[in-house]
C-alpha cells in the first residue's frame, strides 16, 4: 500500500520558518518526480514546488522563489520543503505528491498519482 504522509505544520509568525516533511512508503519514488502543491480555504490547489528524481532539477511557484526550497533524500524516501520568510498569504493545507516511475516533475496536478493527506500552515500577521 502505496502511502504519502506530511508532518511540520503548524502556526507561525509572518517572517518565520517551518520545514514540511513527506515520508513515502509502500515502495520506492526514488526514480520518480514529486511535488509540492496547497489549497487555501475556498480557493483551488496550486502548484508550489517540485524536483525531479535526482533533486538536481527543480522548479517553483513565482511568489515562493527565494523563500522556499523542496529538496529530497532518497535513502529516506523522503521529501522536504523549508519555507522560509512565511508571509499570510502562504497559509493553507500542503499536501506532497509524487508521480509514477519514471515520470519527471511537473506543475500540473493532474500529472500526480499519489497524494497525501496535506497538513495545516497557518501564518499570523
Amino acid at each position: 500500500q502505496v502511502q504519502l504522509v506530511e508532518s511540520g505544520g503548524g502556526l507561525v509568525q509572518a517572517g518565520g520558518s517551518l520545514r514540511l516533511s513527506c515520508a513515502a512508503s509502500g515502495r520506492t519514488f526514488s526514480n520518480s518526480g514529486m511535488g509540492w502543491f496547497r489549497q487555501a480555504p475556498g480557493k483551488e490547489r496550486v502548484f508550489v514546488a517540485a524536483i525531479n528524481w535526482s533533486g538536481f532539477r527543480t522548479s517553483y511557484l513565482d511568489s515562493v522563489k527565494g523563500r522556499f526550497t523542496i529538496s529530497r533524500d532518497n535513502a529516506k524516501n523522503t521529501m522536504y520543503l523549508q519555507m522560509n520568510s512565511l508571509k499570510p498569504e502562504d497559509t493553507a493545507v500542503y499536501y506532497c505528491a509524487a508521480r509514477g516511475p519514471y515520470y519527471t516533475l511537473s506543475a500540473s496536478a493532474y500529472d500526480y498519482s499519489y497524494w497525501g493527506q496535506g497538513t495545516q500552515v497557518t501564518v499570523s500577521s
